[in-house]
């Protein structure tokens, strides 16, 4: 299921959220152009390795300083690949704009932060001897799509989903496909922490660490409370 648009619409323009995707999508094409041994080093000096913090000793055998806490933060801006990519920046696209237009610029950049370094502060916490670098704005987004999912309950969301190539499209409420989410990374929690020998291919505990705390937070970031919308028409 891939979202394509919602029934919000935005009464600002959001250049928080398009300088954030702009920096995500430079850094991407940058790391692009890396020789590929430089690549993997950058990935690992900014990305976050948990077992990097609760290991020193792995740490200094891999050539990286345990004390270097600035991952928590740049690892928000990196991706493993173009679809990692991709699937972030359209949730960005159709979610954070209206998260924008409620904080204004300034409160959502804090929040949009630190829902991002809790959401890796939880990855870490539940998983410390993971030795795969935690990247990608996810838990960060995950964040804003806790605000959203209680900010606009009564929002749609039209989302694509393709059947042997074929496109088909829905009209679902907001709440529903959010909650649907949710329910995918507690499941993929509930898989990768009770489960023996299944690899970990995603930072789940980061997307539902962020997730709970952009739900909690985003109330104390509200600038003005949300207009009586004319919603975009789903026909």
């Amino acid at each position: 299921m891939i979202p394509i648009r919602d029934s919000i619409p935005c009464n600002i323009k959001p250049y928080v959220t398009w300088g954030i995707m702009a920096i995500c999508i430079a850094v991407y094409v940058a790391m692009l152009f890396m020789p590929d041994e430089m690549g993997q080093h950058f990935v690992y000096m900014y990305g976050m390795v948990p077992i990097r913090y609760s290991n020193p000793d792995w740490a200094y055998s891999f050539g990286l300083p345990p004390d270097y806490y600035l991952s928590f933060f740049t690892n928000m801006f990196l991706h493993g690949g173009f679809g990692h990519l991709l699937m972030n920046m359209v949730f960005l696209w159709i979610f954070a704009d209206n998260i924008e237009d409620l904080m204004g610029h300034k409160r959502f950049v804090v929040f949009y932060v630190l829902c991002g370094l809790l959401a890796t502060y939880a990855q870490w916490y539940f998983y410390p001897k993971m030795a795969v670098p935690v990247v990608g704005a996810s838990g960060a987004i995950a964040g804003v799509l806790g605000a959203y999912f209680f900010r606009f309950p009564q929002a749609t969301v039209v989302i694509l989903v393709p059947i042997l190539f074929y496109p088909l499209f829905f009209h679902v409420p907001a709440i529903a496909f959010l909650g649907f989410w949710v329910i995918i990374q507690i499941g993929d929690v509930f898989t990768a922490t009770f489960l023996d020998n299944v690899a970990v291919d995603s930072a789940w505990w980061a997307h539902l660490g962020g997730f709970v705390a952009g739900a909690l937070l985003h109330p104390f970031f509200i600038e003005k409370k949300p207009p009586e919308y004319q919603f975009q028409s789903d026909e």
